[in-house]
């Protein structure tokens, strides 16, 4: 893949300033009206198309991916291990490494190590990168490293479930999301995705080269945040063999690789393995549809 993209040139240092955040959603859920769409509409890359007719049923979508705190919480009250935390499943040929619990990081290559992702022993929620990170401070954070029987558990304690590869594009593709780059007319990046020519640096213009803090960026016109850039996000569909749809794209997502930041965009991840750019968001199957406009709709 990297001999595919040529070597990308260096981009000049500028400061990366955070911005302030606003404060977390009042409301946890929105409603996303039942309709039929064409899913996979502005497909760019082969395994987004052919457009296809499809019919979904309104529901009730987080407003935030599940943070570092929930989660937290969740593991308090169970004892839950993840995946990462658990010893791999033995693989004929695996390097030692890969036989001790840990996770896949992404690291920037270079010349003595051209791997953009490694495995590292360690990496797990709590300790997204190895052992060298942790998550102190940053509550508010999307959780990461969590594969897909990690957050279906957390769904079941929460009484949710994760949303169908529908369901997600449904809400993105009628919540405004552009479907090209998320910019404004003026240019200003609206969900945290990486500015630059990955991989070799990320500009930062966003305010983040890394995960953000959830609602960090403004809502879209469902009240629902960052269902494109910041984390990928797992859903229930499945891609064949051990592998599931994941939707969203992340803050590792640039124009010249990957661009994956679209309603229509999917990638494919084996459920067993997570990332340190993988979260996930739930839906409320219990909460009864809206018999009044939602406040703030039409």
């Amino acid at each position: 893949m990297l001999a595919g993209c040529g070597k990308a040139k260096e981009a000049p240092l500028v400061e990366t300033v955070a911005p302030a955040c606003p404060a977390m959603p009042v409301q946890d859920y929105a409603w996303v009206p039942g309709a039929t769409f064409a899913m996979g509409a502005d497909a760019q890359l082969p395994e987004e198309g052919p457009p296809r007719e499809v019919s979904v049923a309104g529901f009730w979508i987080a407003t935030h991916e599940v943070t570092n705190a929930e989660y937290a919480a969740f593991v308090e009250a169970t004892g839950y291990k993840t995946l990462a935390e658990r010893d791999p499943p033995p693989l004929p040929g695996a390097p030692p490494d890969m036989l001790i619990p840990g996770s896949a990081v992404f690291t920037a290559p270079t010349d003595g190590n051209p791997n953009w992702w490694r495995w590292v022993v360690g990496a797990q929620w709590r300790n997204p990168a190895g052992p060298a990170s942790n998550i102190r401070g940053r509550d508010r954070e999307p959780v990461v490293q969590i594969g897909y029987d990690d957050a279906l558990a957390y769904a079941r304690w929460a009484g949710k479930v994760l949303p169908s590869e529908e369901q997600w594009e449904l809400a993105a593709a009628t919540g405004g999301a552009n479907r090209h780059v998320p910019i404004d007319a003026a240019g200003k990046p609206q969900a945290n995705y990486y500015q630059g020519a990955f991989p070799a640096r990320d500009l930062g213009t966003d305010g983040f080269t890394g995960r953000a803090p959830v609602a960090c960026f403004a809502a879209d016109d469902h009240g629902v945040h960052d269902l494109i850039g910041n984390v990928w996000e797992w859903t229930t569909s499945k891609a064949g063999g051990e592998s599931n749809v994941i939707k969203g794209g992340s803050f590792l997502c640039a124009a010249n690789y990957c661009a994956r930041y679209r309603p229509a965009a999917r990638q494919f991840q084996e459920r067993s393995l997570g990332t340190d750019h993988i979260g996930f968001r739930l839906i409320d199957p219990a909460r009864p549809a809206p018999t009044a406009p939602v406040p703030g709709k039409s």
